[in-house]
């Protein structure tokens, strides 16, 4: 099994070159690293052999050979003129048992993270950047908040509050029997229940802050391997991306830095929602002892809160090199403290208070409203700063949403955390009170904030806009596969005979994969309407300080009846969403075809670093980029060779982003293969700053050579837009799909259409791959003199190895 040189620069002492005489000649070795995409797969498919080898690596992420392929190193002479097949397989980065799906409930935090990276193309030194980044991080915060809001909504108001301080509500209820006023036990005092229902919302943090500390040790500690000394960079600036600095793939220190904050924020929520029921219990009943030191926990929260604050402001990501400084005490401390100040409060809310009672909504329900509307202001404003950062872009052609892109999803993230926290705290509300409506008249407890019902009641509204945009889609897929379906007999041999029935099946194939660039009409449309819709809602509930049903009572019966309506099915929906939510997610891991649909999306958002909120699910390439760029360090440098590397689908994405990571040396000796690739077709739309037109070029500019494949009828992949020096273009397609069109001497069954699978099947494929390896090979002109860099360019720096 081969090992990895720990210094890949370092020069490797089996140069076929003699110590005292001149040089020997000997075949260069070559090398075809294969990257896989979306739906995973394994070593023995991907080499075409059962009998595969680990290389390096280990059960998560590995390259893997064909067995007899193993030692080629020490036969370079049996692989003239084809290189040496390796497959890196990182399917186990993304997937694994049905319990992973559980990782859906982050999605806000995920999306939230998103907006972070879709910032417009402006220059780096922009001064609205920094305001940008602040603000998705502040809105991350919110998220967290609105997250531990949510768990004292359920645990500590309907639970410990409302149920429990309820007769009629704890009946028949026997886990909560001891917690009944009517039995006068010890923990029967509102305040000691609180106290123990604060340990729920507790768990939950405790649970999100291990979990990201886990996954920090397993996926952010993939240092990248030192760069050539010497090597300059004379790429344009405004062809430079992030991607390209050395400390891109290391965020170790940003996310420990915004887990104690956001833990923090978490820990502090929970103790401000004791210190305001105690702070009614105290005014109410007179006090003031407890009164006072009730104002000195608050004022040591609201101190923390500050520092919370400032840690987020000053956390910006550092990518010029590796961070691998340590935390401030200060930073490492700030959970430790706001545990102290809780454990405090706990004392100080289950301190004996004679008389007390809890009666009527747990107070403070109202935060649920500021959070709302502190989120509304944190998105217009990132939307005005999107704005002034989309009139500074370089390049602005096909950006997404004209560089709103990441206003609305961040709009998105809030309204999908209100409906996770909703839909629970409705449902649970709902299983208490048993057949009673929460809220209504004659029910046992008041239920949940109003502002959740009202949000509950315009969801409906939300989804019929949803379905006008899905039938326009439809209509749009209809008219496409109309128009398209007179060219496609054209596009095949005319001896084969025309179908009706399969030219349709094709023209709808490629109307459908078109839907994809309709995704920001449908995010444009849901983000405007939520916006509008959440607006009336926050004011419908503090104007009313009702349920819509309730507050419509005086109302023509048809619009009390349809507030009613809005109000019930607005209800289970949210709750049908948690759940919803969760199926799909384990269906995704466990059907391969629902991987490839659903899995797209959510290999899209976990792609990116943990910039914004550290709870989202963790950044898989953050371990796959350090793991490939690595791989082809040591090897080009251990073996003096050139390689070809060939992604598919987010297996191209990971293969650009591991390329850029390479000095410019190594860079040049490196030849790109993609197929399947939404490099441009996504990132580059939704992720201009990092994968624009300008960043796409200065990758092509350092490299030896690209070829990219795609198909009309592949929802994901897409053309790269770009032109080689020469004029030569970069995109080889659209490749015919199917490959026939009828029955022939050849293919007597139907072929089938492929989409975005099985590129390897064309034989453009076999003939594109053919060119590219055809010139890693010395004697060709392919191959650049030792004094000439990457697209005829002076050479930089001194590698001392072989140019070919």
């Amino acid at each position: 099994m081969e090992t990895a040189d720990p210094t890949p620069h370092a020069r490797s002492t089996d140069r076929d070159t003699a110590a005292d005489g001149p040089p020997r000649t000997a075949p260069q070795l070559s090398l075809e690293l294969l990257v896989h995409g979306v739906g995973g797969t394994t070593a023995q498919e991907m080499l075409g052999d059962p009998r595969v080898q680990l290389i390096t690596g280990d059960d998560t992420a590995a390259c893997y050979r064909r067995t007899d392929d193993a030692d080629a190193e020490q036969r370079p002479d049996d692989y003239r003129g084809e290189p040496v097949r390796e497959a890196y397989c990182w399917s186990n980065l993304t997937s694994g048992n049905g319990a992973r799906a559980l990782w859906l409930i982050l999605v806000p935090f995920m999306v939230a993270n998103l907006a972070h990276w879709m910032r417009p193309a402006a220059p780096s030194e922009h001064p609205a950047q920094r305001i940008y980044d602040l603000l998705v991080r502040i809105l991350a915060l919110t998220l967290t908040v609105l997250l531990a809001a949510a768990a004292c909504e359920v645990a500590l108001d309907l639970t410990a509050w409302q149920c429990a301080g309820t007769t009629v509500c704890a009946a028949g209820k026997s886990w909560m029997g001891f917690l009944s006023p009517d039995n006068s036990g010890w923990w029967s005092a509102p305040g000691r229940r609180l106290a123990l229902a604060s340990m729920v919302p507790l768990l939950v943090i405790g649970f999100l802050w291990g979990l990201s500390r886990r996954t920090w040790s397993a996926y952010e500690s993939a240092s990248p391997p030192p760069r050539l000394p010497g090597t300059s960079r004379d790429t344009p600036v405004a062809e430079r991306t992030a991607l390209s600095r050395e400390g891109f793939w290391y965020g170790r220190r940003l996310v420990a830095r915004l887990r104690a904050a956001h833990t923090t924020a978490g820990v502090l929520t929970v103790a401000a929602v004791l210190l305001a029921a105690a702070a009614k219990a105290d005014g109410d009943g007179g006090h003031p002892v407890l009164a006072v030191t009730g104002r000195a926990l608050t004022a040591l929260v609201i101190v923390l809160a500050a520092a919370t604050l400032i840690v987020v402001w000053r956390t910006a990501r550092s990518e010029d090199a590796p961070d691998v400084s340590s935390d401030h005490l200060v930073v490492r401390a700030l959970p430790f403290a706001s545990l102290a100040v809780l454990a405090l409060t706990l004392v100080h809310t289950g301190w004996a208070r004679p008389g007390a009672h809890s009666r009527g909504p747990l107070p403070g329900a109202d935060a649920f409203g500021g959070i709302a509307v502190f989120q509304g202001v944190l998105v217009l404003a990132l939307a005005v700063t999107a704005w002034v950062l989309q009139r500074a872009a370089r390049d602005d052609a096909r950006t997404a949403l004209r560089g709103m892109g990441g206003p609305a999803v961040a709009l998105l993230a809030c309204a999908v955390g209100g409906v996770l926290s909703g839909g629970v705290a409705q449902r649970f509300a709902d299983w208490l009170d048993g057949g009673a409506t929460p809220g209504q008249a004659h029910a046992p407890i008041p239920g949940p904030p109003v502002l959740l019902s009202w949000q509950a009641s315009v969801i409906p509204a939300l989804l019929v806009v949803v379905a006008a945009v899905a039938v326009l889609a439809a209509v749009r897929v209809v008219i496409v596969r109309n128009r398209v379906a007179k060219d496609v007999p054209g596009l095949y041999d005319p001896r084969e005979q025309p179908d009706a029935g399969r030219t349709k099946r094709i023209a709808a194939t490629i109307a459908g994969a078109g839907l994809t660039d309709s995704a920001p009409v449908l995010i444009a449309a849901t983000s405007a309407v939520t916006l509008v819709l959440g607006a009336g809602a926050v004011i419908g509930a503090w104007l009313t300080g009702r349920a819509p049903g309730r507050a419509t009572e005086g109302a023509p019966p048809v619009v009390h009846a349809a507030a009613e309506t809005a109000e019930s099915l607005g209800s289970w929906l949210m709750g049908a969403g948690v759940i919803l939510l969760i199926t799909m997610g384990r269906r995704a891991y466990r059907d391969h075809s629902a991987r490839r649909t659903i899995g797209i999306l959510w290999d899209v958002g976990t792609f990116w670093p943990r910039a914004a909120h550290p709870f989202a699910p963790p950044c898989y390439a953050e371990r796959a980029v350090p793991d490939l760029t690595w791989r082809m360090a040591t090897w080009t440098e251990r073996f003096d060779g050139r390689l070809v590397l060939s992604g598919h689908s987010q297996g191209s994405v990971l293969a650009a982003a591991a390329v850029w990571q390479l000095d410019l040396v190594t860079r040049s000796r490196v030849a790109l293969l993609t197929y399947g690739s939404p490099l441009e077709r996504l990132y580059g739309r939704w992720f201009p700053a990092f994968f624009g037109p300008p960043a796409l070029t200065g990758l092509h500019r350092e490299m030896d050579d690209w070829r990219n494949l795609w198909r009309f009828t592949d929802p994901i992949g897409g053309p790269i837009r770009l032109t080689c020096e020469g004029g030569r273009r970069i995109d080889q397609g659209p490749l015919r799909d199917p490959l026939s069109f009828g029955r022939t001497l050849q293919n007597p069954l139907p072929a089938q259409i492929l989409g975005h699978g099985d590129y390897q099947a064309d034989p453009v494929f076999e003939t594109v791959r053919a060119e590219l390896i055809a010139r890693l090979s010395p004697d060709l002109p392919g191959q650049r003199p030792a004094d000439e860099s990457p697209k005829g360019r002076p050479a930089q720096g001194s590698s001392g190895r072989s140019s070919g």
